[in-house]
């Protein structure tokens, strides 16, 4: 589990180290480091001035009082300098950092189709745009913020331990007959009293671990299901389903207090031992140094310095104390990054069912291709047929049948199936499901869509085409910003396909029930608006109502149990 915990790490952590922005990644990292070196350094300045400055106010020495106040600012100043730049290069770095990972992850998310995938195969990747958003930025943050503290305390470790073994002299231990003698006592009851303390931790708290993984899922599920009332507010009105989504909402949350009631009780008392270990390092240096104090071998200025590097080397050795439930999270983290990592590689890795190719020909052919359920039920067998250019074929069938499923295939976006797809070399080929999709942003963008506002033509072509489509009211509206599948009816949203059409300019078009929100004589009037504009347009429909026959010359029938046949549709039909 180990083995696997920090092979994940790894591949996480090495991309961008080894990317093509590593050595200014690396320089700033190594000038992080030279940072926190330099402030290690002053605190052991200030820890030797500890010394000098309590000595002169034993003895009274008002001549060196000033001076030592001057000394300590100087020290002070330079210490705050290098302290705030190492926080802000760090930030520097971080942003750097998780702006590569986050643009590695959308290609690799949005290639090949990875996020329509993910669903199809059942995957249990929960909240992806979670995962990307919030726990990229999790991962960087914490790692930068737990290796970088990490390096300072052992840095803290080498200069304030020697500091400390040269304070701390020697303690006799008789023991019978016999006296031991352990050179820098001090030093080495601070590291037995450590690891004794990382151990009781890690006892203590490494439950946080799956309680923190866990209240990250449960938090983003809560606000998906809200998201997703959003999204569908005038069904759930309609529907008048306030009560059902309430109590989704309910058991959910519920979720999210019961595990986050089990993260407080372990982080309790996880805080309890922290904070009672804390305390009890503090007065452990004064009862150690006190001997020697008493005794005279050491002034007031020694045992200040002496509880001041006990501290340090403390602080230093209880690193992973301080930090347990910060690494509690960023192993939550990692598990969750791990797993979406490796699913999206899982799917990106499988090969299509169905291969696709293009070819020098004009008209698009299936060879033995076979379409299936995930649970391997077959709903087309060995389908081998040739569309020609300028064909208007209408798929049929029961719901169920397979039709959708079909489309999907021809767009190769299902992987479940076999058989070859070979589609015309440079034509444009356009799928128009029953719900378009409108990104959020200006119209402009949701009628471009899936071009850019700048290449889907001129601001008069995109006004003809809302006007050819019975949307001429929005003409003025195309840089408004909005939500547009919100203001605009289903209707509407299926007439701004239909623009779409007329700007890409497709040699094929494929329409999955694409007039279903249409009343029959403007469905009939959008077909008749693509033979008038795009007379060599090639379209296969997918639909039920029986006036689509009108619009197209042949039927390729499907039963859902593998056969199909094509036939023509008599003229008048």
């Amino acid at each position: 589990m180990k083995k696997d915990f920090v092979r994940a790490f790894w591949h996480l952590f090495r991309g961008y180290w080894s990317s093509e922005h590593k050595w200014r990644a690396r320089g700033l990292l190594a000038f992080v480091i030279g940072l926190n070196f330099a402030s290690v350094y002053l605190l052991v300045r200030i820890n030797s001035w500890y010394n000098e400055f309590y000595n002169a106010l034993q003895g009274y020495e008002a001549g060196s009082f000033w001076p030592l106040v001057g000394e300590f600012t100087g020290l002070a100043f330079l210490y705050i300098i290098i302290a705030v730049y190492a926080i802000y290069l760090r930030q520097m770095l971080q942003i750097r950092w998780r702006t590569w990972m986050t643009d590695r992850y959308l290609a690799g998310w949005m290639k090949h189709q990875v996020y329509y995938r993910l669903q199809v195969l059942g995957s249990d990747t929960d909240n992806p745009d979670q995962r990307i958003s919030e726990d990229i930025n999790q991962f960087v943050t914490l790692t930068l913020q737990l290796l970088l503290g990490a390096l300072k305390q052992l840095t803290t470790l080498a200069a304030f331990g020697v500091v400390l073994w040269n304070l701390s002299g020697a303690l006799t231990v008789p023991i019978g007959s016999r006296e031991f003698t352990i050179y820098g006592y001090m030093f080495w009851f601070s590291f037995v009293y450590s690891v004794l303390g990382t151990c009781c931790a890690h006892l203590v708290g490494r439950k946080l671990i799956g309680l923190n993984f866990d209240q990250q899922r449960y938090e983003a599920d809560f606000r998906f299901n809200m998201m997703r009332v959003r999204e569908n507010g005038e069904s759930v009105a309609f529907y008048h389903g306030e009560a059902a989504e309430t109590a989704g909402f309910k058991e959910r949350f519920a979720r999210v207090i019961s595990n986050y009631w089990q993260l407080m009780r372990r982080t309790k008392l996880l805080n309890f031992y922290v904070n009672g270990y804390g305390q009890l390092a503090i007065i452990v240096p004064l009862v150690l140094a006190a001997p020697r104090y008493f005794s005279g071998a050491m002034q007031l200025g020694g045992l200040m310095q002496t509880v001041s590097a006990f501290g340090r080397v403390q602080d230093a050795l209880s690193y992973f104390v301080d930090s347990y439930d910060t690494v509690a999270q960023l192993a939550a983290v990692i598990r969750r990054l791990a797993a979406f990592t490796e699913h999206m590689e899982h799917v990106e890795a499988l090969e299509d069912g169905v291969h696709h190719a293009r070819a020098a020909q004009s008209e698009i052919a299936l060879t033995g291709v076979d379409v299936a359920l995930p649970n391997g039920r077959r709903l087309l067998r060995d389908c081998t047929l040739a569309l020609p250019a300028g064909s208007r074929v209408l798929v049929t069938g029961a719901s169920g049948s397979g039709k959708s499923t079909l489309l999907r295939t021809l767009a190769g976006i299902w992987p479940y199936g076999s058989g070859r797809v070979t589609l015309p070399a440079g034509s444009t080929v356009l799928f128009l499901p029953q719900r378009p999709y409108l990104p959020l942003g200006t119209l402009r963008q949701a009628l471009a869509y899936p071009q850019t506002a700048a290449a889907a033509g001129s601001e008069q072509a995109m006004e003809a085409a809302l006007s050819d489509v019975g949307l001429g009211r929005l003409s003025g509206s195309l840089d408004r910003r909005d939500d547009w599948s919100r203001i605009l009816s289903l209707g509407e949203q299926q007439r701004l396909a239909f623009a779409r059409v007329l700007l890409v300019r497709p040699a094929w078009v494929f329409l999955d029930e694409a007039t279903s929100a249409l009343d029959e004589p403007s469905e009939q009037a959008m077909y008749a608006l693509l033979r008038r504009r795009l007379p060599a347009l090639s379209i296969v429909s997918v639909g039920h109502r029986s006036t689509l026959f009108a619009q197209h010359e042949e039927e390729l029938h499907l039963t859902g149990d593998g056969s199909w046949a094509v036939r023509p549709i008599p003229a008048g039909a």
